[in-house]
């Protein structure tokens, strides 16, 4: 089993794959000191202000000299970053070819055309006052369902803070994140529950919705109910679940499969294991003529020029111009420092920059062409690798990616959660010790990638993973009944 990696020829450090100890010598590097696993040691004398290389790219700039053999980290080096950049297409482009080999797997198809992996029914509310509502409605559905779900593999409510006393880009992220939630495939039905006086009043927010199958989604004003209103909203889901419970799987192509790619409590081995596994598997969907989506946009900085010249054409390289500066902007007129990253987890893991973790957070989306751009809120309608407009928090994240019409999200971590957002959060450990502590969060381990085991054969079994959960093998986020949703906000609350 090897103890380190070099990533690229080009480098002037390597990652420890375990911990190391003073005194070995690796290839003619002996070590001043003891490296962590997933943490840099240096391969030749550097002088100060000279660029650390990892992945082929400067991940910042020493702030003291260092030694051959020793721990660079977050102490020692410096992001290279600056504010708003002016950026030239100049496009490097890698086709990915459409297979020839079709694979399938079994969903729920839905009468707009959509395709869910799970059918379930979601408790939605328009505004926070009613969330208590909501979840007393969810369970005593599934109380008189237990053991009788026919089809129905869950049902619950999805509280959240808004909805009222919001202004502006926060109202209408409100609204949005929620009417995409009523149009999402793994929701065989829906019970929209409102209050009556909030300012995402029910009809207005209807009319946003749009089109829907008015035997599938049904809505109740709470303020207008006379006598108990979580009756009544019981009443209502019942005549949901009847429909939604005898709903069947069929054979579906993996070109109908949308999946989101996210990391979070990243560690020095995630661009290595984790990350790379699912740039493979992203790749694969594509080759298939499905659609992955990559997000977290502050966690594109310093690797953005990367995926600006895998844009298809040049408009679609000016919206992702746009996406990573608007997102600068909005540090900015806040009076935060654009480049405030790495979190205290990411360092004690091993990743010291901002550029070091967006050079390993982009690597989850392949080698694929960027075929579209969306803003928060936006949902697909180009298959293919897309990249959508989120900050880089986990639960928000998530959110946005099922928003937008993910069935499932992927997401790479070296220091664990136990987060699930409101579609199967699949959980890929980047080292193995961590999916042996936490085997009730991690689904998948993908740290045998540094202990020898062949990325090729790794994705192969990665894949499979994958698509057993898709025909409805359960994730440990919804073993584990954790599901959640999140909102980006912005502004002012009144």
């Amino acid at each position: 089993m090897a103890s380190y990696i070099k990533i690229h020829p080009s480098d002037n450090v390597a990652v420890a794959l375990t911990d190391l100890k003073a005194g070995e010598c690796l290839e003619g590097v002996v070590l001043a000191e003891n490296i962590p696993a997933g943490h840099k040691f240096v391969l030749c004398d550097l002088d100060e202000n000279c660029d650390i290389i990892k992945y082929g790219y400067p991940i910042g700039h020493l702030t003291k000299k260092a030694e051959k053999g020793t721990l660079v980290n977050h102490n020692h080096i410096k992001t290279n970053l600056e504010g708003i950049l002016d950026y030239t297409y100049q496009p490097k482009l890698t086709e990915i070819a459409l297979s020839d080999e079709k694979d399938f797997f079994m969903g729920f198809k839905r009468a707009d055309g959509q395709t869910g992996i799970r059918n379930q029914i979601w408790i939605i509310p328009t505004v926070g006052c009613v969330n208590g509502v909501a979840e007393k409605i969810a369970e005593k559905l599934r109380e008189k369902k237990r053991g009788a779900m026919g089809s129905v593999d869950a049902i619950v409510a999805f509280p959240h803070n808004y909805g009222c006393s919001q202004l502006g880009d926060d109202h209408q992220n409100t609204r949005h994140i929620l009417a995409d939630m009523v149009h999402h495939p793994n929701a065989g039905g829906v019970l929209i529950v409102s209050l009556g006086c909030e300012n995402n009043q029910l009809e207005p927010f209807m009319e946003l919705v749009g089109k829907v199958d008015g035997i599938r989604v049904k809505t109740m004003k709470s303020q207008d109910v006379t006598g108990d209103e979580v009756e009544t909203g019981l009443a209502l889901a019942e005549e949901i679940f009847e429909v939604c419970s005898k709903d069947v799987r069929e054979k579906v192509p993996v070109s109908e499969l949308k999946v989101g790619l996210k990391c979070g409590g990243s560690d020095g081995l995630s661009g290595i294991t984790a990350n790379p596994l699912l740039g493979r598997f992203s790749d694969w969907i594509v080759s298939q003529g499905g659609t992955t989506v990559l997000t977290e946009v502050p966690e594109m900085f310093g690797a953005e020029t990367i995926l600006m010249n895998r844009c298809q054409d040049t408009a679609t390289f000016e919206k992702t111009v746009s996406l990573i500066n608007d997102f600068k902007e909005y540090f900015i007129q806040n009076n935060q420092p654009v480049y405030e990253n790495p979190s205290p987890g990411n360092k004690a893991g091993g990743i010291s920059t901002l550029e070091e973790k967006s050079l390993g957070c982009t690597q989850k989306c392949g080698t694929s062409i960027v075929r579209d751009v969306l803003k928060y809120g936006d949902r697909l309608t180009t298959k293919g690798l897309n990249l959508l407009s989120a900050p880089g928090n986990d639960l928000v994240a998530s959110t946005a990616l099922a928003a937008a019409g993910c069935q499932i999200v992927l997401f790479t971590t070296g220091r664990g959660t136990p987060f699930g957002s409101f579609v199967p959060t699949m959980k890929i450990s980047t080292n193995t010790p961590l999916a042996t502590r936490k085997p009730h969060w991690i689904d998948f381990n993908a740290g045998i990638i540094a202990e020898d085991e062949p990325m090729d054969s790794a994705a192969e079994k990665f894949k499979d993973f994958v698509l057993a959960a898709v025909n409805g093998a359960p994730v440990n986020n919804e073993k584990n009944g954790i599901r959640e949703i999140a909102i980006f906000k912005k502004g002012v609350t009144l």
